[in-house]
């Protein structure tokens, strides 16, 4: 991967982490319960967007790529680090604590924010902004509309899940091709079914307030668990608006 390349980011086994903070918010209805799923996934966007703009803006970035444009061994190690610490959360949340959790998920923004910084290298500040506006446009609309309809959408969430795998498949084929075209597509299809997500995941959120012990262990961890699957969601969002809006230094 060059330093002209966005970064991709998808949900597959990210998906399934979880996080908690013994000085997270204690929930006490459903309201409670979703202000932490939101306040958590804040948090984490929070963290990542300023880790990878000091990295963009210092220089720091530079210590990612070698000589060639290509990823160095630090470059690497930022860009899997993020799975590694979904999936030492995934393993071990019977075992951690929930303060451990929260360091990692914390570790987690702040390296996906690192491995993300590449994009001040390829797109415009101004158009990363505007990009990002439509997103949290969309991302709270979906959400509304996640949160207050009436149908059950948890077909659609099967559904879109088979999506990311085909889109997945499709990408590992294009990386061979490299066809501007599919990718062109590629991008359509990640804008479509992230934003069918973020009202899928919001809707199994609620479903997940109205059944969980608030306050308690698991409830704080189902919270950030909630909050890990829609920072995915809009972080994808994001990354594939910005393939189609955004424009190229």
């Amino acid at each position: 991967m060059s330093s002209q390349d966005p970064p991709r980011i998808f949900n597959g086994a990210q998906r399934a982490s979880d996080f908690s903070s013994g000085s997270m918010p204690i929930v006490a209805d459903e309201r409670g319960f979703m202000n932490a799923v939101f306040g958590w996934m804040a948090g984490g966007l929070a963290i990542t967007g300023g880790m990878a703009w000091y990295f963009a803006s210092s220089g720091a970035i530079s210590l990612l790529y070698n000589t060639t444009g290509g990823m160095s061994m630090l470059g690497w190690a930022v860009m899997l680090a993020p799975l590694a610490f979904i999936l030492a959360m995934n393993f071990g949340l019977q075992r951690m604590s929930s303060s451990t959790l929260t360091l990692l998920f914390v570790a987690f923004s702040a390296t996906m924010g690192a491995s993300l910084s590449s994009v001040f290298l390829v797109y415009t500040g101004s158009s990363i902004m505007q990009v990002f506006g439509i997103t949290a446009g969309t991302f709270l609309v979906m959400s509304v509309i996640g949160y207050t309809t009436s149908t059950d959408l948890s077909r659609l969430g099967s559904l879109l899940m088979m999506a990311v795998i085909g889109m997945l498949i499709a990408m590992v084929v294009n990386w061979f091709m490299a066809s501007s075209a599919l990718d062109y597509i590629i991008s359509i299809a990640g804008v479509l079914i992230f934003t069918g997500l973020i009202a899928y995941d919001t809707q199994k959120l609620k479903r997940i307030a109205a059944g969980v012990e608030y306050g308690s262990e698991e409830g704080r961890k189902l919270a950030l668990l909630g909050a890990t699957s829609l920072y995915l969601d809009f972080v994808n969002l994001f990354l594939f608006l910005l393939r189609l809006l955004g424009r190229r230094n």
